[in-house]
C-alpha cells in the first residue's frame, strides 16, 4: 500500500516535470469566476472592488495528492480607465514534497470600443517561490530518497492579456508567464534516484462566455476556456450553467478527455456569492480506490455600495 502511494506521489512529481519537458498551470473547473489568475486584463472589469478565494483538492482520497488555494482582488481606480490587482496562488503536491507560490501584481487599462463594449489591455509582474523536499517522501515509504532539496527559490516572471466585454459577452486572450524557468536538474546516474527537468513553459489562454436570456428568471451561461502550452496536451474546458432569478446557479462542465463536472452557486447577498464544484475523471485514474474525484469551493466578495449603479448586473 505504501509502494502505491509512494510511486503515485512520483509519478505526480515526474508529471509535474520531466515527461512532458513543461510545466502546465493550475486548472480550475470554476474559472468563468477566476479570470483574475489567468488574464490581468480583467482587473478592475466587475467594476467595484472585488475579492476571491478559490481551494482545489485534486484527486481527493489520493494521500499527497496536490492541492491549489488562489486568492485574488482587484479595482478600478474612480473616474479613470485604470484597474489593479493582486493575485496569489499556492501549489502544494506530495504533502508538501512540492509548494510553489506565485505572488503578482496586474494593472488594466480599458477603452471603449462602442456604446456597450470595452477592451481592456493587462500587464501583470511578480514571481513566484519554489520549495522540493524530497525528505518529505519518508511520509510515503521508509526508503530515502537521494536528492538535494530546494528551498524557496525565486524566479521572477510577467504576463499580458486582453479581454473584451459587454454586458453579455466576453472573451479574453493571455499568457500570465512568459519566462521560461528550468527549476530542477538532476544529471546523476544513478538509477535509484529521481532524474527530471521541470521547465515551467508559456501558457496560453483564451477564455469566452455568453449569457442567454431562456425567460424572465432563467439565464443560460455557456463558457469555453482552452489552455495550450508546448509540451503538453491542448486543454479545452467547456461549461454550461443555468442562472434562476440571478440567484442560484446549476450546471454541468467536460474537460476534454479528462473529466466531468458538476456545478452549483449561490448568490447569498449583492455582495458574497459562493461556488461548489465536484470533478470526476474520466481517465483511468478516475476508476481507482484511491481517488474520491477532485473538489473547489469559491468565495467572492464585493463592495457593491461603494460603487453602486455603475454596473448591475454583473453576470461574469
Amino acid at each position: 500500500m505504501f509502494k502505491i502511494v509512494r510511486n503515485t506521489v512520483l509519478l505526480t512529481l515526474a508529471l509535474w516535470g520531466a515527461a512532458s519537458q513543461a510545466q502546465q498551470d493550475a486548472q480550475y473547473t470554476q474559472y468563468m469566476y477566476n479570470t483574475m489568475s489567468v488574464n490581468p486584463a480583467y482587473a478592475g472589469s466587475r467594476g467595484q472592488l472585488s475579492m476571491a478565494a478559490l481551494y482545489r483538492s485534486q484527486w481527493a482520497g489520493l494521500k499527497g495528492a496536490p492541492e491549489t488555494f488562489t486568492l485574488n482582488f482587484h479595482s478600478p481606480i474612480r473616474d479613470s480607465r485604470i484597474g489593479y490587482g493582486v493575485s496569489v496562488v499556492h501549489d502544494n503536491i506530495g504533502d508538501g514534497v512540492v509548494q510553489e507560490t506565485y505572488l503578482d501584481a496586474a494593472v488594466s487599462y480599458t477603452v471603449d470600443v462602442s456604446e456597450f463594449a470595452k477592451l481592456s489591455f493587462g500587464l501583470k509582474a511578480g514571481g513566484s517561490l519554489l520549495s522540493l523536499d524530497f525528505s518529505g517522501l519518508l511520509n510515503f515509504d521508509q526508503e530515502p530518497v537521494d536528492q538535494t532539496n530546494i528551498d524557496n527559490q525565486f524566479s521572477p516572471n510577467f504576463g499580458v492579456g486582453i479581454y473584451y466585454h459587454t454586458d453579455r459577452f466576453y472573451a479574453g486572450l493571455s499568457a500570465p508567464n512568459l519566462l521560461e524557468t528550468e527549476y530542477f536538474d538532476n544529471n546523476s546516474q544513478d538509477s535509484n534516484e529521481i532524474q527530471f527537468l521541470s521547465t515551467e513553459r508559456v501558457n496560453l489562454y483564451f477564455i469566452t462566455g455568453y449569457v442567454f436570456d431562456l425567460n424572465y428568471n432563467l439565464k443560460l451561461k455557456p463558457a469555453l476556456l482552452t489552455k495550450a502550452v508546448s509540451g503538453a496536451p491542448l486543454q479545452v474546458d467547456l461549461s454550461a450553467t443555468f442562472l434562476f432569478n440571478e440567484k442560484f446557479s446549476f450546471g454541468a462542465a467536460y474537460r476534454w478527455d479528462a473529466a466531468v463536472s458538476g456545478l452549483i452557486g449561490f448568490q447569498l447577498s449583492d455582495q458574497l456569492m459562493l461556488g461548489l464544484a465536484y470533478d470526476r475523471e474520466t481517465t483511468a485514474l478516475g476508476g481507482t480506490q484511491f481517488n474520491d474525484g477532485s473538489f473547489e469551493i469559491f468565495l467572492r466578495w464585493e463592495l457593491v455600495k461603494s460603487f453602486q449603479g455603475l454596473i448591475s448586473p454583473r453576470f461574469f
